[in-house]
């Protein structure tokens, strides 16, 4: 069963603007049936994971690119970068829009090959698991605190009660668990780790200890929604910080996790610096750490943090799916005021607080103040705007909190 995505617009815009297409992201996230299923009966088909086909592209990618033509879509490229330097001799030749349509589950190595060989002439999308808009099977667009925008989407929505959005968040967003029936969630993760540690991290990454290495990602789920503390994760892990830096930045170049930068002003001196880790599949994060159930995951510890790298991802996949980078930040200062996300839009910064909580009370957004007393008679933060604000929680309509800012529940989002 096809789930139709919300980035087909997106990569069909690009193929027909740049003569190659790369569609990046993790493993298992549907890239290739998505291409198959866009792509018109004259393009060929090969994948890089045949070991034949993958000695030849690396070996003689001259005779590679005659044996299978164009247009072409070539799957997990990143296993022969070897052929770039051929695609843009003849994307150079040809002069033709969309002729190489191109997969890779990895960015790290690969991005250094694409950008040296190919620059100007790849657009490049980064696709995630199945976000919820898209499970439901109901328009997406980038997420907007705009309440004209947020009270048009009610229609399209479908309410969904705590057990369900829970249900959502145990599961993921990974296709499979949506589209076969006898999948069985933790055979799946199982594997899916299996083959991340063994083909990603240890052939590409050279990193030989992939038991560690999968302590480490433990560690990283356990602070999902948390501030990255890099001592903290190598005194648990045992090893050193700078191992820490370098491993999580290849779990970021995976798309396994998001770092979210601190919103940088000059006028917010007291900001702290570390960034926020959110996992971006909520189901490989309940995995690792073992929850068992939706139930046993809503009533837990981390029933909270879930709930907020789940809204994150929703919000940051809205963004990815429309060919745009996440204009998504956060904030905390050194008296602990937090904002969970901020959202930089035409001009204007929207305060945005999560909560697990079907009645939250106005303090939920009481940090938004410090924006306001960062500005100046009347000038913005380097002439930002502070605009509407929202606490996306588990009620169960949109409800204004005062004349700018809104509860918006979950499953509107």
């Amino acid at each position: 069963m096809y789930i139709t995505r919300a980035i087909e617009k997106t990569i069909l815009n690009i193929s027909q603007t740049f003569p190659v297409l790369l569609v990046t992201g993790p493993r298992q996230v549907g890239k290739t049936t998505l291409l198959k299923h866009l792509a018109t009966e004259d393009r060929n088909y090969v994948t890089l994971d045949d070991p034949m086909v993958r000695q030849l592209a690396k070996n003689d990618p001259s005779l590679f690119l005659q044996r299978y033509g164009t247009p072409l879509l070539i799957d997990e490229i990143q296993y022969a970068p070897e052929i770039l330097p051929y695609i843009k001799i003849h994307v150079d030749e040809s002069g033709r829009k969309g002729d190489f349509w191109l997969t890779g589950s990895q960015m790290f190595h690969m991005m250094q090959h694409v950008s040296e060989s190919l620059a100007g002439r790849v657009g490049i999308v980064n696709l995630l698991g199945f976000s919820s808009r898209e499970i439901q099977g109901i328009p997406s667009e980038p997420f907007s605190v705009d309440s004209t925008t947020l009270r048009a989407q009610i229609s399209q929505s479908r309410r969904m009660s705590l057990m369900e959005i829970y249900q959502r968040i145990f599961i993921g967003g990974m296709p499979a668990l949506h589209t076969i029936a006898e999948m069985n969630q933790e055979t799946f993760f199982a594997s899916y780790v299996g083959t991340y540690l063994q083909r990603d991290i240890r052939e590409l990454t050279q990193i030989a200890d992939e038991m560690k290495f999968l302590t480490f990602m433990t560690a990283v789920a356990a602070r999902t929604a948390k501030p990255v503390i890099y001592e903290e994760i190598a005194r648990d892990v045992g090893i050193s910080s700078p191992t820490v830096k370098h491993w999580l930045s290849i779990l970021v170049s995976s798309h396994i996790v998001a770092l979210v930068q601190p919103y940088a002003n000059n006028m917010l001196k007291r900001v702290v610096k570390n960034p926020l880790l959110h996992f971006l599949d909520t189901g490989l994060c309940a995995y690792l750490l073992k929850w068992s159930s939706a139930e046993t995951l809503e009533r837990g510890i981390m029933s909270g943090p879930f709930f907020e790298s789940w809204v994150f991802s929703e919000i940051y996949k809205s963004y990815l799916n429309d060919g745009k980078k996440p204009p998504i930040f956060y904030y905390r200062d050194r008296d602990q005021k937090e904002i969970d996300l901020l959202i930089e839009q035409n001009g204007k910064l929207h305060p945005i607080e999560i909560k697990k909580s079907t009645n939250p009370s106005k303090q939920a957004m009481r940090h938004f103040s410090v924006l306001n007393l960062a500005t100046k008679s009347g000038q913005g933060l380097n002439n930002i705007e502070i605009g509407e604000g929202a606490v996306i929680c588990l009620i169960e309509d949109l409800l204004p909190i005062d004349t700018r800012n809104w509860y918006v529940p979950a499953w509107l989002i």
